[in-house]
């Protein structure tokens, strides 16, 4: 199952996930692409967006308006929900519309594989970018080990060039997470880490507490959408 977090306010974009897009919202142009790869289900504190959804015949669950990420607000939902202990849990962001199908196919390939590993708590992505890119502190950097595994994320440039004088590819994460039910309810019984609340990162809070995140590169041209230049400038590719 997809489930994507809708929160109606946001700090830099103000209801974007109502943001018309050639007359869709955007929530819901998400959710069209998802729903080629599997059941789909809007998890949002607002009813306006659940009678949109509605609209549009889409699933959606009220949820609290106290929730402080897409995650926790998502396993709101799933104990809602009667789902088997081993089914695919895919959180996928509703401020990325232009998501290609693939990607979201891979995480759900990712999850399945690593659904008996009590290890991984998360199964996610990256994709390759240049070091003008990775100095933007709006993309998340993730540097991994040989096996796939993250090692940190941040919003700085990581790894940092100090002694070497050439360009490299850097892994910018792309927020899109896989669970099963039983490593969810994990997740979100962890307490907020330090370095969490520092990066405004909520996947630090799992490494900080000894869990890996499993990562898989995906060549993707979509992008998250923050705010509304974010917008203007996903249009101008796009539509």
């Amino acid at each position: 199952m997809i489930i994507i977090p809708a929160r109606i306010e946001s700090s830099r974009f103000p209801r974007k996930v109502l943001t018309d897009i050639k007359d869709i919202p955007m929530v819901i142009r998400t959710a069209k692409v998802a729903l080629n790869i599997d059941s789909v289900l809007i998890a949002t504190d607002s009813k306006e967006v659940i009678d949109i959804a509605d609209s549009y015949n889409i699933d959606a669950i009220l949820t609290s308006k106290e929730h402080k990420s897409g995650t926790d607000r998502v396993y709101e939902a799933v104990t809602k929900l009667d789902l088997r202990e081993g089914e695919p849990i895919i959180n996928l962001q509703a401020d990325e519309p232009f998501i290609e199908e693939e990607v979201i196919e891979s995480i759900f390939k990712l999850t399945e594989q690593n659904a008996n590993r009590k290890d991984i708590l998360i199964n996610s992505c990256y994709k390759e970018i240049d070091r003008r890119e990775a100095k933007d502190p709006n993309i998340v950097k993730v540097v991994t080990d040989k096996n796939g595994i993250a090692l940190y994320f941040s919003r700085a440039e990581i790894p940092f060039l100090r002694d070497i004088d050439r360009d490299i590819k850097y892994k910018a994460h792309i927020g899109i997470y896989g669970f099963t039910k039983e490593s969810l309810k994990t997740f979100c019984s962890l307490p907020h880490a330090p370095i969490e609340e520092i990066e405004k990162l909520e996947q630090l809070r799992a490494l900080h507490f000894g869990y890996n995140i499993a990562m898989v590169e995906v060549k993707t041209d979509s992008f998250g959408i923050d705010t509304e230049e974010d917008l203007n400038r996903a249009l101008s590719l796009f539509i």
